[in-house]
């Protein structure tokens, strides 16, 4: 079996924005696209509630660009958040001509669009509420169109190939065949989505292990603002229902949260009520719990019509209705979980990172978009924006010549298959339970202290193991989520205030100056800048 292969352009993801990114170069470059398991099995299929967009007549840049601002409680980078804004509808107009079917108005006039907490306007274009699903398996199918580009499923990257400041492509694991191949290229592409597996709980796929920031981390570029893991509030709370996200999109048709006691509650959190933005309410809900001892909250929209919540709502329902739940006639019984990482690799407007011919785009990079808190529905958004404005950077040097290295294949000569492979998996556990509970929605300096001690003391265990045995993709994972763990522990330990989702019962007040947190791989410290 061939132990190379050569492209024009690496991308390692293939979610909205990895894809983005090939088919606007597949004119131009060949390209390959590592898929970690199967396609559409990542975080943009599983996306339910939509895209933010001005796209309604009432609605202005400005307005969006004001939204954003606030939900990122000050933190959000001014330039970013409007070329992001300013490109919104010409995103989702590519998007339709890439077979994205969102969902219209009954007179077919117009699509239809939702509100969502921190949104002023009706801005969320969406498809009923599986939006991921749609746009995932429209870009997938126009991916497998083009002869230009080949994807790899079942291939999971393992780190990058840099020589002389340049990055010169990655090695990966073929995990049906158990061994690394050398992925040459002249640009690659981090597009592996965010690092939410570090959490006990939380709404995303198994493959959210934080590969990209890791690797680019190991590879000299600088990270930002790691600190910042969102909590969606309302993930399905059932033993059956692992990682099933209840869209934000309910509350914002009328969804009513309610305590263990049957007492609605948000309004004593803020006057924006369930539509105040999502740090607020996940707060709030976990205040709840805490404070009457419960497992969960509830979520009820059963004061809506049969039709409307089959229109709107019919993933929802489907998958509630399959474990016992009607939510046309009951609350749906929800707990936060984490969802989304704030932070990443640094990058430009073009996705340029630290590291010459390396490129990160969506929820592995740090555009400065977010803040200290991800407004609704501005990610996948986010990833398109992107997308393609990474696209046209490699586009521009696409032709330069490129010199010849030697690149030598992966070399298992000295290790041998694990037999301790509950280590792995033991690891793995008490890495996310000791996140979860260190370093989850509200946090001190004390539980961060135990939670980097914990941490350190695991990455001695995993070197030992990765320089012994043959790397699986159980161990690249955990590899991987010990490594952004810790820099999600140290971005915390600096930020001396609490701000967005960084909420610490030892610095309860916000600073006046807002301030990125910046990690160095140069020096392993940090900043704020």
């Amino acid at each position: 079996m061939t132990s190379s292969y050569t492209h024009d352009v690496l991308v390692i993801g293939s979610g909205a924005a990895g894809l983005t990114l090939a088919l606007r170069l597949a004119e131009k470059a060949r390209i390959a696209v590592i898929c970690k398991g199967e396609l559409n099995q990542g975080s943009t299929y599983y996306a339910q509630g939509g895209i933010a967009a001005v796209l309604d007549e009432q609605d202005t840049v400005d307005d969006h660009v004001t939204d954003t601002l606030a939900a990122g409680a000050q933190l959000c980078h001014d330039d970013t958040v409007r070329f992001t804004v300013a490109n919104s509808r010409e995103s989702i107009e590519w998007l339709v001509s890439q077979g994205v079917e969102f969902s219209r108005y009954p007179d077919e006039e117009g699509f239809h669009l939702t509100r969502e907490g921190g949104h002023s306007h009706r801005r969320i274009i969406h498809a009923a509420d599986a939006t991921g699903r749609a746009v995932s398996e429209a870009l997938t199918n126009q991916a497998l169109k083009r002869d230009s580009i080949e994807i790899f499923q079942q291939h999971v990257a393992v780190d990058l190939v840099v020589r002389g400041g340049r990055c010169h492509g990655a090695y990966v694991l073929d995990r049906k065949a158990g061994h690394v191949r050398l992925f040459r290229a002249k640009f690659v592409v981090l597009a592996s989505g965010g690092a939410s597996k570090a959490y006990l709980y939380t709404s995303n796929p198994d493959g959210a292990s934080g590969d990209g920031i890791a690797m680019a981390w190991r590879a000299g570029c600088r990270v930002a603002n790691m600190e910042f893991n969102q909590f969606h509030p309302t993930c399905l709370y059932h033993p059956q229902a692992k990682s099933f996200l209840v869209t934000e999109a309910i509350r914002g048709e009328g969804g009513r949260l309610l305590s263990s006691t049957g007492e609605r509650f948000m309004q004593r959190y803020d006057e924006r009520g369930e539509l105040a933005p999502r740090d607020i309410v996940a707060r709030a809900i976990d205040h709840e719990m805490k404070r009457l001892g419960s497992d969960c909250v509830y979520l009820d929209i059963s004061h809506k019509s049969a039709d409307f919540l089959l229109h709107h709502f019919p993933t929802v329902k489907a998958r509630c209705l399959e474990l016992g739940i009607d939510i046309t006639r009951e609350p749906i019984p929800v707990v936060p979980a984490a969802h989304y990482t704030c932070g990443g690799v640094m990058v430009d407007h073009r996705g340029k990172t630290d590291l010459d011919g390396l490129f990160a785009i969506g929820e592995t990079s740090f555009t400065g978009l977010h803040g200290a808190n991800r407004m609704a529905s501005n990610s996948l958004l986010e990833c398109i924006v992107f997308g393609r404005s990474a696209a046209d950077a490699i586009a521009e040097r696409i032709a330069e010549p490129q010199a010849e290295l030697h690149i030598p294949d992966w070399d298992e000569s000295q290790v041998t298959d694990s037999d301790e492979d509950v280590v792995i998996s033991h690891n793995w556990d008490e890495l996310r339970r000791f996140m979860w509970d260190y370093v989850g929605i509200v946090r001190t300096n004390k539980r961060l202290q135990r939670a980097l001690h914990r941490v350190e003391l695991l990455q001695q265990e995993i070197r030992e193991y990765y320089s012994n045995y043959k790397v699986s993709n159980d161990l690249i994972e955990l590899r991987n989520l010990a490594m952004v763990a810790e820099l999600i522990i140290r971005s915390a330990m600096q930020r001396k205030e609490s701000r967005g989702l960084h909420y610490t019962l030892d610095y309860p007040e916000t600073l006046p100056e807002a301030l990125d947190t910046i990690l160095d791989p140069g020096h392993r410290g940090g900043d704020k800048t």
